[in-house]
């Protein structure tokens, strides 16, 4: 059993999965504290009021027995906050992943000719039509 697993992680992608999450999860932490200790507070200057992560619509209050007052709001700051931190996030794993993964060489255009049958594009070097069927005349 042990083997197989052994073969299962060899043979597969899994390992390269749990890498790429693993350094997924540490790049997210590490924007995440960029995002809330250095961008955030330079954000929240240019906006009123400074603590517009705790922003919110008050729908209705309450007080029970024991005089404690429950505020049914909904959190806008919270969310917009949560929102631009996701923004941030994918803009830096993109500007990452931009960055380490270059663009494969594009392959030579294969040179091809027009059978005269269906006009459809064959490769130069074919002897016979690939929809037709048609046999081409070598020169």
């Amino acid at each position: 059993m042990l083997s197989d697993f052994k073969a299962f992680l060899t043979k597969s992608n899994a390992l390269a999965l749990a890498i790429g999450v693993i350094i997924g999860a540490a790049i997210g932490s590490v924007v995440s504290a960029l995002s809330a200790d250095i961008l955030m507070p330079l954000i929240s200057l240019a906006l009123p009021g400074g603590n517009w992560r705790e922003a919110k619509t008050v729908l209705s209050t309450s007080t029970d027995a024991a005089g404690k007052v429950t505020e049914n709001a909904i959190l806008y700051g919270h969310f917009i906050g949560t929102l631009l931190d996701f923004v941030i996030i994918a803009f830096v794993v993109f500007m990452i992943t931009k960055s380490l993964l270059k663009p494969a060489p594009a392959a030579p255009a294969e040179k091809t000719k027009k059978c005269p049958e269906c006009m459809d594009s064959v490769p130069e070097a074919a002897k016979r039509c690939r929809s037709c069927t048609a046999i081409f005349v070598q020169a």
